[in-house]
């Protein structure tokens, strides 16, 4: 949620840069800033009538003592009249004030200026692109056929057991999905992220706080009797840490892995083949609390480390620098990984790192400490280290062979094997 000061002191340069996104109700900034100047005029008019109710006060006690009775009792009937006025000035600040957060929560974020401007996926700016495209024996098959082959993972099960869009990892699959959240999280805790095991359901504050809720209650699971939601990713349960939270000392470092559950309504052809998208999956989440004088610096750096660990993986990638039309409501900037996947001949997204500076802090209400001992909100950060669906494709297709598929070196010490087949 935008901080309303940041609206009022930069209202044109606030609409241009939602212009960036796209964001086609610029009313709603001219809409807000008039809330704000009534509720501040209603504040005004409460602090001076609070003021003048503590001078009568004094002087009602003054009265008594000098036995002006009477006085005194007028004097009191006037406190009166201001208290009244003073209940009638707090109902109009708290309609007021629940007017602009109804607003607020409406407004996506403002992107950050290295944003490229962009209304789709192919507008994206790609930053680079490292690693060579594997050129496949004849014969070479895509996940999906190599799941059945090597008897990996079951789409049909997981139909039978809850429905499409659920996989069933068996044998050497199961063992190769462990294998990868180790690896991850090993990584991530060797880079000083502090693991921790988040719920994976959250409730209304905790789905409201990151960004979730009101955008995107479609695309989560919901309990009917509790309101719970299952997560879409464990920066929700994560984040939610420090919501409320005064930090004595920054940066707070978390990692985390959870099973994922996506709706992905409207999802269809060949983008739903095999474990391209389904509806649970498996992730590392790495989520950083910085000062926000260092945030761009702090997202440079989680950049890097998805780098290494899909350099690691021996997995040809590329970043892109998301244009204003394909961010998210929340973030600021937003670096996405691609991994080619050979069989299929095409990019797949196995991660997202994105700043939302101040956000989602906005919303959680996180702050720290300046050196002036000042409160401030702190600037809030994650990234997938990684998405396990189509970093296991892009594995099992980049690292095919005529007579089987092969691990990684630096994956071989947790899958126990070097060789699938």
């Amino acid at each position: 949620m935008l901080e309303i000061a940041a609206i009022r002191n930069n209202a044109e340069a606030v609409k241009q840069r939602l212009a960036v996104k796209n964001f086609k109700e610029l009313n709603l900034i001219d809409e807000v800033l008039q809330l704000d100047e009534q509720r501040r005029a209603t504040q005004t008019k409460l602090d001076e009538n609070l003021a003048k109710q503590n001078v009568i006060a004094k002087e009602v006690g003054e009265l008594f003592k000098q036995g002006k009775n009477e006085d005194a009792e007028s004097k009191k009937a006037e406190t009166a009249k201001l208290k009244e006025d003073s209940k009638q000035f707090e109902i109009d600040l708290a309609k007021a004030e629940d007017e602009i957060k109804d607003i607020l929560v409406r407004i996506p974020n403002t992107p950050h200026s290295s944003v490229p401007l962009g209304k789709t996926p192919e507008e994206n700016e790609v930053v680079k692109t490292v690693g060579e495209i594997p050129t496949l024996h004849e014969g070479a098959q895509p996940h999906w056929d190599l799941a059945k082959k090597y008897d990996l993972f079951d789409l049909e099960l997981g139909v039978k057991i809850t429905g499409a869009g659920f996989p069933v990892y068996k044998k050497q699959g199961a063992k190769l999905q462990r294998a990868l959240i180790s690896f991850f999280l090993d990584h991530a805790v060797e880079a000083g992220y502090m693991e921790v095991i988040p719920p994976h359901m959250v409730n209304e504050a905790s789905a409201f706080a990151t960004g979730q809720l009101p955008d995107k209650e479609g695309q989560m699971y919901v309990t009917k009797e509790e309101g719970f939601y299952l997560i879409p990713t464990a920066e929700v349960p994560v984040t939610n840490i420090v919501r409320d939270e005064i930090l004595d000392t920054l940066p707070a470092k978390f990692t985390a892995y959870s099973p994922c559950f996506r709706r992905e309504a409207g999802s269809y052809g060949k983008d739903v083949r095999g474990l391209n998208r389904v509806h649970q999956f498996d992730k590392v989440e790495i989520v950083q609390i910085v000062h926000p004088d260092k945030s761009y610096e702090v997202l440079e750096e989680m950049a890097k480390h998805v780098e290494v660990l899909l350099q690691k993986l021996e997995l040809p990638y590329r970043v892109l620098r998301l244009c204003g039309g394909d961010m998210s409501f929340a973030s600021a900037l937003t670096y996405d990984f691609e991994v080619y996947s050979a069989a299929q001949k095409r990019w797949l997204e196995v991660s997202s790192v994105s700043n939302f500076e101040t956000f989602q802090s906005n919303r959680m209400k996180v702050r720290f400490r300046d050196e002036n001992k000042k409160t401030r909100l702190a600037h809030t950060l994650n990234g997938s280290a990684l998405a396990l669906p189509r970093i296991v494709a892009s594995l099992l297709e980049n690292h095919q062979t005529a007579d089987g598929i092969n691990i990684p070196a630096a994956l071989q010490a947790y899958t126990g094997f070097k060789k699938i087949g």
